[in-house]
């Protein structure tokens, strides 16, 4: 199955904390995981955060103001968000495919900016801040239940079935047939529901597939791997692994 990694942690930075937690069993075909990132202290410097290219939609909310949350996803590459010296972010990180609401109120890489659409996500943002993270995932669980009950968000059959058939994908065609459709019905369900095209929806899981230690199978060979993950990350694979823990 798909198990993304959503971002590199700096190893010079030992004061921020990120804490990833599975959804419950009944939500796993929604939600990815809940995450928690947050310092312990005001840092001596603004922290880059290194978030890698996941296809996944995220709900954001900001603990440290509590009009602040959003809707996000990341680009087909690699972005550097600037966090600043403290902060404390919950989010919610869906499945790819899942997300049904207005690709509008969609943010590209930040989220920093009060919210004004019509998702209860303030009330929410609210009502977990009062509390520790272990149980913020009871009222975030409650918020994708009324997000499903609203079709805001439905689990994707097109998807679903290529994350379990990941490994005998090697190219766009193969997830096609995979996936039951024609090159184009893929280029437009993926697109509509992803906002990726075929490409670099692949690219994506090529990329994530490398970070979960099975490169040999994703790639041609080890040059092309090479080059592959620096365009998708400005790293090469040894530059990262000393700079980042995935």
């Amino acid at each position: 199955m798909y198990n993304p990694k959503g971002n590199g942690k700096d190893k010079a930075v030992q004061s921020v904390q990120f804490v990833e937690a599975e959804p419950p069993d009944h939500l796993r075909n929604i939600v990815h995981r809940y995450l928690e990132i947050k310092t312990d202290g005001m840092l001596l410097d603004d922290y880059r955060f290194h978030a890698l290219p996941d296809a996944c939609t995220y709900l954001v909310f900001d603990q440290l103001n509590e009009s602040i949350a959003g809707v996000g996803k990341l680009r087909a590459s690699s972005e550097e968000l600037n966090l600043g010296k403290i902060f404390h972010y919950v989010n919610i990180r869906f499945l790819p495919g899942v997300w049904q609401g207005d690709k509008e109120q969609i943010a590209h890489g930040m989220v920093d900016t009060p919210y004004s659409g019509d998702l209860p996500l303030l009330e929410t943002n609210r009502e977990i801040s009062t509390r520790e993270f272990v149980d913020q995932q009871i009222v975030l669980s409650n918020l994708v239940e009324e997000l499903i009950e609203a079709e805001m968000v439905v689990a994707n059959p097109v998807t679903q079935q290529i994350f379990e058939n990941i490994f005998d994908i090697h190219t766009v065609a193969d997830m096609a047939a995979i996936a039951n459709l024609s090159p184009r019905q893929l280029q437009r369900t993926l697109k509509r529901t992803t906002g990726f095209t075929p490409h670099n929806f692949l690219k994506v899981l090529r990329l994530q597939q490398a970070l979960n230690g099975t490169d040999a199978i994703s790639y041609a060979d080890q040059s092309h791997f090479i080059h592959s993950f620096r365009k998708a990350t400005g790293y090469t694979p040894g530059q990262y692994s000393r700079k980042f823990d995935v």
